[in-house]
Formats: structure tokens, sequence, C-alpha cells
């Protein structure tokens, strides 16, 4: 099953277990929702998202210190007996005895967190979303290129490692080779990362494995980054028109996202590397509203009214 598991939340949320008897790494979690049990508490259990982190923040504690000790049992029996897959209290709150009791009988992990409610809440559910994302594993090499994420695809033995290598040594950072997990955290975001077995190796053909973090230093590697465009490399056909302008953008998908994609026809004398390095840069102008191919359109169209017009 995809899924975080509760030891995984507990560690990088930084979170202080408070029933350390229950076995957190048989309990997932699938869903990258929190959910705050406010009507909960006071018995409304009708569509209760109970497959989330239960949040108990100041205002769901302060309610529950009204009850007397009978209400609060009653209570604390339900909420725990619905299979949520934790209780997470926020502002160092601690829970009492009698919550602590039902916790460990009905195996509900029991946490706390020196966070405020609502910076707990936003932290969990950034996190979840990236982890729980929709993922998917292609053959490629992404390379952080001026702060744009490229993926450059393409057949094996066309040269991906070679310019992944070049644009290092210029001073680009390298996220992963061969093989790239990519994840949809959004409707406009993709992140790559390496798998850990390959995380920081490039292959060369008739080299064998380069460690990159070793030979080029930390400044030289990125764990992730955004994929903010392909370039697929594919042997130069001269039966084949390729685009001179680049007036009209081209696409390609991955996880219903859609990405600018360039292919490059490949042939001996051409630099990949400063290849690359242009279209990032291009990339670049054209988010911050300058079209250097529009701007060729433009000039062509005001020279032939001129002519025209003489």
């Amino acid at each position: 099953m995809h899924g975080v598991t509760i030891s995984e939340l507990i560690k990088k949320m930084k979170l202080k277990n408070t029933t350390p008897e229950i076995d957190t790494d048989k309990i997932v979690l699938t869903h990258p929702d929190v959910n705050r049990p406010a009507l909960q508490l006071t018995g409304f259990f009708d569509h209760f998202d109970r497959e989330r982190v239960q949040i108990i923040g100041y205002v769901e504690q302060a309610y529950i210190n009204t009850m007397d000790q009978e209400q609060k049992r009653r209570m604390y029996d339900k909420l725990t007996s619905s299979q949520i897959p934790c209780l997470v209290f926020s502002r160092d709150q601690e829970p009492d005895e009698d919550l602590l009791e039902f916790c460990n009988y009905y195996g509900v992990p029991c946490l706390v967190s020196d966070k405020t409610t609502s910076a707990l809440m936003a932290e969990i559910i950034r996190w979840l979303n990236v982890k729980l994302a929709p993922c998917i594993s292609i053959h490629g090499v992404l390379i952080d290129v001026f702060g744009e994420g490229v993926l450059i695809m393409g057949e094996s033995g066309i040269g991906k490692s070679e310019a992944a290598l070049e644009l290092i040594k210029r001073g680009h950072r390298l996220v992963t080779d061969d093989v790239v997990e990519i994840r949809r955290v959004s409707d406009d975001t993709l992140i790559g990362s390496a798998p850990d077995i390959t995380k920081h190796f490039i292959e060369l053909r008739g080299i064998g494995i380069i460690d990159v973090k070793t030979l080029f230093g930390v400044e030289s590697v990125k764990d992730t980054q955004s994929i903010d465009m392909v370039i697929k490399l594919e042997d130069w056909s001269k039966d084949k028109e390729y685009d001179r302008l680049g007036l009209e953008d081209q696409y390609t998908e991955f996880l219903g996202n859609q990405v600018v994609c360039h292919t490059i026809p490949i042939r001996p004398g051409r630099n990949l590397a400063i290849i690359v390095e242009s279209a990032a840069v291009n990339y670049r102008q054209k988010k911050m509203g300058y079209n250097a191919a529009q701007e060729l359109y433009n000039r062509v169209q005001a020279n032939l009214g001129k002519g025209q017009e003489n």
C-alpha cells in the first residue's frame, strides 16, 4: 500500500509519543488531509473523516475540560474505537490518563507537538501531500539549470548522461540520472527526485559509475527539483522538419500535468550543454514576459507593413 507510517510522521514532525507501547510502524496514513474532531467531541460522528490525522487544538481541549469524567470516558471510547490512525495534541497540551487508557486499548497512537495548531496542520498537510502524491518512474536525467528543472529524455546511449556531466562542470546541479521519480504534488507542480539506490550517481558508458557528490562537491547535487521543462534528444533525421522559430510551445504530459517540451536533434558537433542552458534561460525569459520568437515575428510584420506603404 502506498502510504506513510505513523513512525515517519513522528520523526518528521518531531512529535512526542505518549503511547510508546503501540507499534507505529504498522499504522499507515493514506490520506494527506487532517481533521479537527470538534463535532465528534459532542457525539456527532456522521460523515467523520476517520482515516485522517486527528488534531486536538486549544479549542478542542478547552471543550474537553468542560466535561465531567463520565462524559469524557464515553467520548474517548467512541473516538478511539472509530479506527482513527492517531491523535495529535498541539501547543504541548498533555492528554489525560483516561484518554491514554483508551488509546492503548484500541491501539491509537497519542502524540504531542509544541507547534501551534494552524502551523502543525499546515506542515502535516504539506508534507503528506508530497509523500502521498501520485508517483511514476521514467528513464531520463533531471538537472537544475539556472533554477529551472530540466528533464532530459531520449533513447538509451544518446548522450543524456554526458550532457548532464558537462552541465555539472558548468556549475549546474544534478538531481538524478537514469531513473527519475516524478510526483504530482499539485495541479501545476511536478517534483522529480532520485531513487535512494542511485542518488548522486551517473553512469558513463566506457567509464562506469561516477559519484558526482564526491567528485564535484555537495554544491553539484540536489535532492528534489520541480520539473519545468523537458528536452527530448533524438538522432538527427534529414527527412524530419524541426521547429526553427519556437512561436508555439509544444507540451508533454506526466500524471495529467502539461510540461513544455523541446525536441533536440543530435548530430556530431552540437554542444548539448549550451543548448540546454540556452533553452532554460529562454524559458525563464518567456515566464518574465519576453518571447524572442514573437519579437522576431513582430519585427518581420512591421517591415512588411513598411514595404507595403512604400
